[in-house]
C-alpha cells in the first residue's frame, strides 16, 4: 500500500477514475470510508482520493481489514501473468495456492514442490504480495466460497467444502468475520440461479480478446473425443486427482455477454476440484495476458490482431504428449494421430454432449502400454518411445508438468527425455507450462513467415520480441497460416 500523496498512488487514482481495465486485477482499492475494497473498474462513484488505499492483491486488501464489493465482486477479476511478479517463485506459489496445490499439500509440500524450504516461501511470498502463504490461501478459499453462494445453488455445506474448509463453524465464523454477512445472508442477497446441468463460472480478462482466434486455434486441434468446438463454444472431458481421489465430468466455455469474461460451464462432479479446474480454464484461455504490454512490444507484427492469445492446456500432460505427435508432421495428421491414441487409451465417460465420450489417457494408462500397443496406432518408432519415456516420468512424479512448473528446469528435463529435442520442449513451455517468453526454435513455419534462411537468423530476429516471444510465435504462425489454414506444419 502505497502513500496517499505518492506518484504511484496518484497514478491509480487516475485509472481508477478512468475505470482502465488494463489495470483489472493488477491492483485493488479500499476505501476508508465505506471498509469496502473494489476492482478499478467498479462502477459505484468514484470514492475521494483521501480515502483511498491501493494494494497489489485481494489478500492484501483484507488482511488490512477491507470486505469484498458485492458488486464489481473482485473474485471476477484477472489474475496477474509470470511477468508481471518480481519474483516467479513467488508467482509460481501463488499459482498453486489458487489451483488449490496447497490444501493438497499443505506449505511445506508446496515448497518442496517449487523445490525450496517452507521459511524461504514464506519470506519471499511476503516480500512479494505483502502477504503471507497461509493468509493468501484463505482469502482464495473465502473468495471461491463467495463464489459459489453468489452463483450457485450448492447447499453451505457444500460450499464450504468444495472452497476447502474442513469445518462448516469455522467457516461460517470466518466468512462472517472477513466480510460482515453469514453464508446465508451473502446467499438470500445474490438470490442464484438453479444449478441445471452445471456450474457457471464468469472468468475475467483484460480487453481486447481475440476469442474467436483463440476459438479457431483449438478448433483445428481438437482430440476427436475429449475436445470439441461447436458453434462459438469449446467442450471437454476432465480428469482431476486430488488427495489421492480422481473426479471425473466435463465443462464448456464461450464468451460471456455484454462482459470482459469467459463464462465457464462445470459438471457438478468436479465441484471439490473447482480451484483446479478454473485455474486450468485461465491457462487453456491465458486470461492473464496484458495484450497492451504485448502490443508495445511487438509492434506491428501484433496490429493486425490485437487481443491474440497464447493458447494453453487444459492437462500439462495430454499437451506435451500432442506436441510429439505433432512433431514434423501437419496439423491434421496429429489430430488424427492423437484421436486414435485417444480412443485406443482412454476411458469412456458420460457428458451432456454426444461428441465427448472419452478421457484422455492417463500418465499412468499410458506408462503401462507396451511398444507394440502404441506403434499399432500408427505412430513411428521414435515417437512412440518419445510418449512412453514422458508418461513414466510423470506418472513416477519425476517430471511436473502442472501449474507453474520451473520452466527452466522442465525444459532440461524434456530434453533429456529420448524423441525430445529443443522444438518439442520449447512448444510445450508454450502452451503446457504457459511461458509467454517461450520460443520453438528451428520451427519451420516460424523460419518462412519470418523470411529468414535459417533458424539461427530467426532466433537472432526474435531477440527483439522478449519478454513475450511466445506471443510472436502465434502473430507469426497467424500471418502465414490464415490466408491458407492448412498449410504448414502442426502447431
Amino acid at each position: 500500500m502505497e502513500h496517499p500523496h505518492s506518484t504511484e498512488h496518484a497514478a491509480r487514482y487516475a485509472a481508477l477514475v478512468a475505470r482502465d481495465s488494463r489495470f483489472d486485477g493488477r491492483f485493488y482499492v479500499g476505501v476508508s470510508s465505506t471498509g469496502v475494497y473494489c476492482r478499478p473498474v467498479c462502477r459505484v462513484r468514484t470514492p475521494k482520493a483521501e480515502n483511498c488505499h491501493f494494494f497489489e492483491n485481494a489478500a492484501a486488501a483484507e488482511a488490512a481489514g477491507f470486505r469484498p464489493c458485492l458488486r464489481c465482486r473482485p473474485e471476477l477479476a484477472p489474475g496477474l501473468a509470470a511477468i508481471d511478479s518480481a519474483s516467479r517463485l513467488a508467482w509460481a506459489a501463488a499459482q498453486r495456492i489458487e489451483a488449490g496445490q496447497v490444501d493438497e499439500a499443505g506449505l511445506e509440500g508446496l515448497a518442496a514442490r517449487l523445490g525450496i524450504t517452507d521459511r524461504h516461501l514464506r519470506r519471499l511470498f511476503a516480500d512479494t504480495f505483502g502477504v503471507t502463504p497461509v493468509a493468501y490461501a484463505q482469502t482464495q478459499r473465502l473468495l471461491l466460497a463467495k463464489r459459489l453462494l453468489a452463483d450457485t445453488g450448492l447447499p453451505v455445506t457444500d460450499v464450504a467444502l468444495a472452497a476447502g474448509f474442513g469445518s462448516l463453524r469455522r467457516f461460517n465464523a470466518l466468512f462472517q468475520t472477513r466480510y460482515g454477512l453469514t453464508p446465508t445472508e451473502l446467499r438470500r442477497a445474490s438470490a442464484p440461479s438453479g444449478e441445471g446441468q452445471g456450474m457457471r463460472f464468469e472468468l475475467g480478462f483484460r480487453p481486447p480478446f481475440d476469442w474467436p482466434r483463440l476459438l479457431g486455434f483449438l478448433s483445428g486441434r481438437c482430440i476427436a473425443g475429449v475436445e470439441a468446438v461447436v458453434g462459438d463454444t469449446y467442450h471437454r472431458s476432465v480428469r482431476f486427482t486430488q488427495g489421492g481421489v480422481t473426479h471425473l465430468g466435463w465443462l464448456a466455455l464461450g464468451l460471456a455477454s455484454g462482459r470482459d469474461a469467459v463464462a465457464v460451464t462445470v459438471s457438478p462432479s468436479l465441484v471439490r476440484v473447482l480451484p483446479a479446474v478454473l485455474a486450468a480454464v485461465r491457462r487453456l484461455c491465458d486470461l492473464a495476458c496484458e495484450p497492451d504490454a504485448v502490443a508495445a512490444v511487438l509492434g506491428p507484427l501484433a496490429a493486425a490482431a490485437p487481443g491474440l492469445r497464447v493458447p494453453g492446456a487444459f492437462d500439462g500432460f495430454e499437451m506435451s504428449v500432442r506436441a510429439v505427435l505433432g512433431q514434423q508432421v501437419t496439423v491434421k495428421a496429429a489430430h488424427t494421430l492423437a484421436g486414435r491414441f485417444a480412443a485406443a487409451l482412454g476411458e469412456r465417460i458420460e457428458t451432456p454432449y454426444p461428441h465427448i465420450e472419452r478421457l484422455f489417457p492417463s500418465a499412468e494408462r499410458v506408462a503401462a502400454a507396451s511398444i507394440d500397443d502404441i506403434a499399432s496406432l500408427g505412430i513411428v518408432r521414435q515417437r512412440t518411445v518419445a510418449i512412453l519415456a514422458l508418461a513414466r516420468e510423470v506418472a513416477e512424479g519425476r517430471l511436473d508438468l502442472g501449474p507453474a512448473a520451473d520452466v527452466d528446469a522442465t525444459v532440461a528435463q524434456l530434453e533429456a527425455l529420448p524423441g525430445i529435442g529443443r522444438w518439442t520442449a520449447q512448444y510445450i513451455a508454450l502452451r503446457a507450462l504457459g511461458w509467454p517468453d517461450a520460443w520453438p526454435s528451428g520451427d519451420v513455419a516460424l523460419i518462412k513467415s519470418l523470411g529468414v534462411a535459417s533458424a539461427r537468423e530467426a532466433d537472432a530476429a526474435a531477440e527483439a520480441w522478449r519478454p513475450w516471444r511466445a506471443y510472436a510465435t502465434l502473430h507469426l504462425w497467424r500471418r502465414l497460416n490464415e490466408p491458407d489454414a492448412q498449410t504448414g506444419e502442426a502447431r
